[in-house]
């Protein structure tokens, strides 16, 4: 067959994205096992070059965990109706972007074992937590995540054995129409799930140097493969027939880290010889158990170190076959494999096929049950990476901190984009808004008593730091801080560029869940820069002039892929701030309301704080109490009267549904209560009245009021209880006295500042922090009376912090669970 030259250009991009493989690989070794010609031919300028030079990006699927920092991108191509190069499930892609533990499987052990496929390898790794990922090609497209149909039409498909160097051409075979179906053996499933971002893999026994091998060269791929994919294999080390110590030495030579599992023995240990439980070789590493196991693992992975790690299980005693009676038989078994000249790929299943004979069938037994402990045992292993990135080291751990472990890196990415929902697990609070990087400059004038404002059309001196910020992400991370026990998940958009990259990078090693925020290209996306935000304080720290470049957010329509993640994630609380536009906002806000949400709005700015109540033409009306759209907002007095006026003037103040709430409120002649209750200075003002016009449309709102603390205003049912306890009847504004079904009165209480703050670092985050906590309580089942002084005793820690959420959150957890608690 022929192909075209687009087409060779292709296949030659697909080999290319199989030799840049993993970060940290040498490439030119690479090549040299896998195509010489191939690296010779981009280095003369050959289609491969050209291709790479015409088109070359990474593009980030939306089924992918966001890739980040120096990976190597391939060049695409553009052929009509290509396919993508990799295909991972639907369950494996969620279960990666959500911590859960996954493990490999190969799957040659179906396409060319001996062992039949009754080994229920996937309901051992689900009876042990974890998620199963059988590897394989089916029609040409390499998979992870096979389902049990797939991997039966994968067998019945003529399948090929597949090691990394058959991937790219039986991938580029089937762009141009031949359907190749492969089985992967150890070094191809270890390629592919290394692609995907799994950690862990469970296998049988591994391949090694053959009896002879320094002088036929007869190596296993799969020490190679060890040597350059980070990747914990669980075996039950080489097969007994090799050369052990040739194979170990071969693996100290590539990096390889050889270890076995100690199962409570001490002093020396053996390797495991496969059917026997010991080899008669010591093991040159020793793990205790599988947390041990975990820590080195993502001690491996920090470290950047790209080796994979042999982890060896000793067969179960109750199937072994002793080493005294094996070794007899695997020497006859050797010697007859020489004498009838069974070499090369005929060696292994010659030798195999012996020992079955010689063992009267007593290795078939030992060989399935050593699979199944091998899987058993990685099950338990990725399950524990998964705790211990979620939940970082026991105490007294040498080890500080295992938050800002990288997720495990997709390198390879579809050529077309992802089209296909991500599911979404469970959440507490979902977060729909901005995340960018801030610059905060702060003047130092040698005089700043006399001079604390910066000069304007001059240079200024200042102090400039630089952090990770935006309003969502500071929300999110309060809450995450604030509450370890409620999940929380940022919903929002970053660029494929170096300010991304460090976004992705930070909310990662903060701890966060980063599978919904997106990573849009520039060249696709108009307007896909990545957000950053510039302030320019005074000498007191309070804010002159801020510069905000938002545009990804407001450049992008609404995704369809938003509302699912909604659905699947289920909320308790959606926050929504104003970053997006306007018609955006109601999107989301509707979404969430739909699937059972409490909603809270973060105004964000004066300016955009309006676009709540923008011209409602081409809008669905906004709901006003007892359906409201919105349930909570927490503007400053600033945005309060920013969004009374947008509402005043977009005659959201004239509507009927408004009419009959604001009735139903029956407070005539409320100056001197408000005076009262807040102040007369607030009063006059206006900040108690704009907060109780806008109470129909969100009937709870504080305003953040600085250092004259917070003042609360929200809607009482007609069962509200506060209406009949005496400790609240001093906040009771009014009672309604209309035929209102709902409404039965106001409650209306000033929260004085919990402490008078001098020592002032930023100001940078505050109120993001204040609303984070606030929800983060409310998620728990908290009154939001009893929580407000908890939410501005955060805001006070953001205060004195120079980052835009204190880090010191987490002190305040016992006492936001408390308040949340009360009654």
């Amino acid at each position: 067959m022929t192909m075209n030259r687009d087409a060779q250009i292709l296949v030659s991009e697909l080999t290319w994205s199989v030799l840049q493989g993993l970060p940290g690989s040498n490439q030119l070794e690479i090549g040299r096992d896998v195509n010489r010609d191939l690296v010779d031919m981009s280095s003369q300028g050959g289609p491969c070059c050209s291709a790479l030079s015409r088109n070359r990006h990474v593009v980030n699927p939306t089924s992918l965990s966001s890739t980040r920092g120096a990976h190597r991108g391939y060049a695409t191509g553009n052929l009509a109706g290509l396919k993508e190069l990799l295909k991972v499930s639907e369950e494996v892609t969620d279960a990666l972007a959500t911590n859960k533990p996954v493990v490999a499987l190969e799957s040659t052990i179906y396409t060319h074992g001996a062992l039949g496929d009754d080994l229920e390898l996937e309901a051992i790794v689900r009876q042990n937590g974890g998620v199963p990922a059988v590897v394989g090609i089916l029609g040409g497209v390499p998979n992870v995540g096979l389902t049990p149909d797939e991997v039966s039409q994968m067998v019945e498909g003529s399948p090929k054995k597949a090691s990394r160097r058959d991937l790219a051409f039986i991938a580029g075979s089937g762009i141009v129409g031949r359907k190749i179906n492969g089985g992967t053996t150890i070094a191809g499933t270890m390629v592919l799930a290394r692609l995907a971002g799994i950690r862990v893999f469970g296998t049988g026994g591994l391949g090694g140097v053959h009896r002879g091998g320094h002088i036929s060269f007869d190596i296993s791929a799969d020490l190679t493969e060890l040597g350059r994919t980070r990747m914990a294999v669980v075996c039950a080390g080489s097969k007994g027939f090799l050369d052990i110590p040739r194979t170990l030495e071969y693996l100290e030579t590539q990096g390889v880290l050889v270890s076995t599992f100690a199962d409570g023995r001490t002093g020396d240990i053996d390797l495991p010889g496969f059917w026997a439980r010991e080899s008669g070789i010591k093991s040159p590493f020793v793990v205790q158990d599988e947390e041990h196991a975990a820590a080195i693992l993502l001690a491996q992975e920090r470290l950047k170190i790209e080796t994979g790690l042999l982890m060896a299980n000793p067969v179960p005693v109750e199937h072994e076959i002793p080493g005294s009676e094996l070794n007899a038989i695997i020497e006859r078994a050797v010697r007859e494999a020489n004498e009838q000249g069974a070499h090369g790929n005929e060696n292994t299943p010659f030798i195999l096929r012996r020992i079955r004979e010689l063992t009267n069938g007593r290795s078939v037994p030992a060989n399935k049950a050593l699979v199944r402990s091998n899987v058993e045992r990685a099950a338990k292993l990725a399950a524990a990476v998964s705790r211990l990135i979620s939940e970082g080291p026991k105490p007294n751990t040498p080890v500080k901190q295992w938050a800002g472990l990288d997720k495990p890196t997709n390198i390879v990415e579809p050529i077309q984009k992802v089209t296909t929902t991500k599911v979404m697990s469970q959440a507490d609070i979902l977060v729909a808004g901005s995340v960018a990087v801030d610059l905060s400059c702060d003047y130092t004038s040698g005089n700043t008593v006399d001079d604390p404002i910066p000069q304007l059309h001059t240079s200024n001196p200042s102090n400039i730091s630089q952090s990770i910020g935006g309003v969502g992400r500071n929300v999110a991370l309060a809450a995450h801080r604030a509450n370890k026990n409620i999940k929380v998940c940022l919903c929002s958009m970053v660029g494929r560029d170096l300010a991304g990259s460090n976004v992705l990078a930070s909310l990662e090693s903060c701890g966060m869940d980063t599978s919904c925020v997106q990573v849009l290209s520039n060249d696709a996306h108009q307007g896909g820069r990545t957000a950053q935000y510039v302030s320019v304080n005074d000498a007191n720290k309070h804010l002159v002039l801020a510069m905000a470049d938002m545009d990804i957010f407001t450049s992008q329509p609404f995704s369809p892929s938003w509302t699912a993640t909604i659905q699947s994630s289920k909320p308790k609380w959606l926050v929504v701030d104003a970053n997006w536009k306007d018609h955006d906002i109601r999107s989301w806000m509707q979404a969430g309301k739909t699937n059972n949400a409490m909603v809270a709005f973060e105004p964000v700015s004066k300016a955009k704080s309006a676009r709540l109540f923008c011209p409602s033409r081409g809008l669905e009306n906004l709901g006003v109490f007892p359906h409201a759209t919105v349930d909570l907002t927490t503007p400053n007095q600033y945005e309060l009267a920013a969004m009374h006026t947008a509402a005043q003037n977009n005659d959201y103040l004239e509507d009927a549904r408004w009419w009959s709430v604001i009735d139903a409120f029956s407070i005539r002649g409320a100056r001197e209560r408000f005076v009262k209750l807040t102040s007369a200075a607030m009063t006059d003002a206006g900040i108690p009245q704009q907060a109780i016009q806008l109470l129909p449309y969100i009937p709870t709102i504080i305003t953040k009021l600085g250092s004259d603390g917070a003042l609360l205003a929200t809607i009482l049912k007609r069962d509200d209880p506060r209406l009949y306890d005496a400790r609240h009847e001093p906040f009771i504004l009014s009672r309604s006295i209309s035929d209102h079904p709902d409404v039965g009165g106001v409650y209306m209480r000033l929260y004085p500042p919990v402490e008078q703050v001098t020592d002032v670092a930023s100001v940078n985050g505050i109120g993001d922090t204040f609303m984070g906590t606030l929800v983060a309580g409310l998620a728990q089942g908290g009154k939001i009376e009893n929580l407000i002084d908890v939410a501005q005793k955060a805001a006070v820690l953001t205060l004195r912090s120079s980052e835009s959420v204190s880090e010191k959150l987490n002190t305040l957890q016992s006492e936001l669970v408390a308040a949340a608690s009360l009654a």
